[in-house]
């Protein structure tokens, strides 16, 4: 039977011991001795009072090929110094995550490239192994494009880059991504310097948008926009490239520190433009194809690399305020004049209506001043008609042309839209596309008719029909004319108390003088009053001479007797 008083020497074994224990720690990575192989489970001492178990399979390749032997001794973590089995928890797998978190660490502080094994996929990415240590890898951060198959990555060694880590929540971030964007631009840095401005290369087209096409050089991409792919009008790229293709093309522009490369297709074929004068002099006729239709005009291809502008205001002679695209159509043929050609912006000016018959002149030819026209009222305006005629032309009738006898503003009433009338042409001015028009004239100028035949003149005695009483005279018209006069209220009688409007009445005849007769400025002036005045003077002139002593009243009665034929 052992004594229960320990002697000296045990009592050291047992304080040693008892220090031993206080220096293993749970939560430490320990060294430890493999004292058996039972099975599937490694016995291993910690210097513990009791021995710990870890499973083979923990040790990985070296418990399959049957290098772990006893008395190896292995780093194994410590979960818990003593269980209810009276064992040790130890693990094989924490240490060595433990070991790899600080190898990580240092390469995570000098931002250094770590060796992982994707092997499994989780929610937004997937879980990389750093020897030992677990790590997201987020699936924006996979590759530099997204890539639908992650297959072929996942159980194969290669480098990531470690974003971000917390180790009290066990959190790691890496990036794929960013190692190959690295070794991308080292390449790209590589391939841009031994581009150079001018040289011709080869690449394939990798993708084509709107304004232009990505050409791959081989590791770097340069762009080959619309406007160099071809001296044409080029709506689309894909009019003329598809992706896959292999493309010639000559570096236009290399940006060495952004590492931009504009490409050109163009430039590798002869400039259209070159003499261009002498191709196309001014005044030329040649046939076009419409490309493209703007609201300012439309464009036509006249020769492959060589568009001129037809503007608007060159399209139609007649057709004002249209748009281009109501009088032609894209890829229509058409037949134009070179208006004016500038190399130095690369314009060329062309004209659709000059190769048509001007239809001005040809109404000219057709209606000369004096022709007779008929055409229906398009406008009324404040200033006259305008009338629709034979060559989709318009002429205009001013006020002024209305009517001999009546203002303008008044005989403009008597027409309305769309009714058809006679006019006769006054002037046709082609270089400023006006055609003046008169109706009145298609009747004669009673004034001017009156005037040339004499018949009518400043003296005259005339017989006037009232028209109307107006409170200030009479509308008067002239017997045997259509001239039509007002005399004033002052020009009714020589006696003052007989000018009163109201003593005459429409229809009424009455014997006038014709005090003006301006055929230059058409007026015409008659009063009675005048007619009074000259007749006393015929009659003092007549009877005034004899020594009868007869009284003024006397004259002018038997002067009134003689022209009523009394004795």
């Amino acid at each position: 039977m052992e004594s229960l008083n320990p002697t000296r020497e045990e009592f050291e074994t047992l304080l040693n011991e008892s220090f031993e224990i206080h220096d293993v720690v749970e939560g430490a990575v320990v060294k430890g001795l493999i004292t058996a192989i039972e099975k599937d489970m490694a016995v291993i001492d910690v210097g513990l009072k009791v021995e710990g178990r870890v499973p083979l399979k923990e040790f990985g390749a070296k418990a399959k090929d049957g290098s772990l032997n006893v008395g190896d001794e292995v780093e194994v973590y410590v979960e818990r110094i003593e269980n209810a089995l009276g064992e040790a928890m130890l693990s094989r797998e924490k240490a060595r995550r433990e070991e790899s978190w600080q190898r990580l660490e240092e390469k995570f502080e000098n931002n250094e490239k770590v060796e992982g094994i994707i092997f499994n996929q989780v929610k937004g990415g997937f879980t990389v192994d750093l020897d030992g240590a677990v790590a997201f890898l987020p699936r924006s951060q996979v590759d530099i494009r997204p890539i639908r198959d992650v297959t072929p990555l996942m159980n194969n060694p290669q480098p990531f880059q470690i974003l971000k880590m917390d180790r009290r929540r066990g959190n790691i971030v890496v990036s794929r991504r960013t190692i190959l964007e690295e070794n991308r631009a080292e390449q790209r840095s590589e391939i841009v310097q031994n581009l150079e401005e001018g040289q011709v290369v080869e690449g394939v087209v990798k993708n084509v948008t709107d304004y232009g096409a990505f050409v791959d050089l081989g590791g770097i991409d340069g762009l080959l926009h619309v406007t160099d792919m071809a001296w044409r009008r080029v709506n689309h790229p894909s009019e003329i490239l598809q992706i896959g293709q292999t493309v010639k093309v000559q570096i236009i522009r290399v940006n060495q520190e952004t590492h931009r490369i504009s490409l050109g297709m163009k430039q590798l074929e002869s400039d259209p433009w070159e003499s261009i004068e002498t191709k196309f002099p001014v005044h030329t006729r040649i046939t076009g194809r419409i490309t493209n239709i703007t609201d300012y005009g439309a464009f036509v291809e006249i020769e492959p690399g060589i568009e001129g502008l037809i503007h608007v205001s060159e399209m139609s002679w007649t057709k004002k305020n249209v748009h281009p695209g109501k009088i032609v159509s894209t890829s229509q043929e058409v037949e134009v004049q070179v208006l004016e050609v500038d190399p130095a912006k690369r314009r060329i000016s062309l004209g659709l209506k000059q190769t048509l018959e001007n239809p001005w002149e040809g109404f000219a030819k057709q209606f000369p001043v004096g022709a007779k026209v008929s055409g229906e009222v398009k406008n009324k305006t404040e200033f006259g008609l305008f009338i629709g005629l034979e060559g989709d032309v318009d002429g205009m009738v001013h006020l002024s042309d209305l009517d001999w006898n009546r203002s303008g503003e008044e005989a403009i009433e008597d027409y309305n839209k769309g009714d058809t009338v006679d006019a006769v042409v006054l002037d046709v001015d082609i270089e400023k596309e006006r055609i003046s028009l008169g109706i009145k004239q298609l009747s004669g100028d009673p004034i001017g008719d009156a005037a040339d035949s004499g018949d009518l003149r400043k003296g005259a005695v005339v017989t006037c029909e009232v028209l109307e009483v107006k409170d200030n005279g009479l509308e008067v018209k002239i017997a045997d004319t259509d001239i039509q006069t007002f005399i004033k209220r002052s020009d009714l009688s020589r006696d003052r108390d007989e000018q009163r409007p109201e003593r005459f009445a429409p229809g009424q005849k009455v014997d006038a003088r014709i005090i003006q007769f301006d055929k230059k400025n058409r007026k015409v002036g008659v009063s009675i009053k005048a007619l009074e005045i000259a007749e006393e003077k015929e009659a003092v002139a007549q009877y005034g001479s004899t020594d009868s002593g007869a009284s003024l009243g006397d004259i002018l009665g038997a002067a009134l007797k003689e022209k009523s034929g009394e004795k």
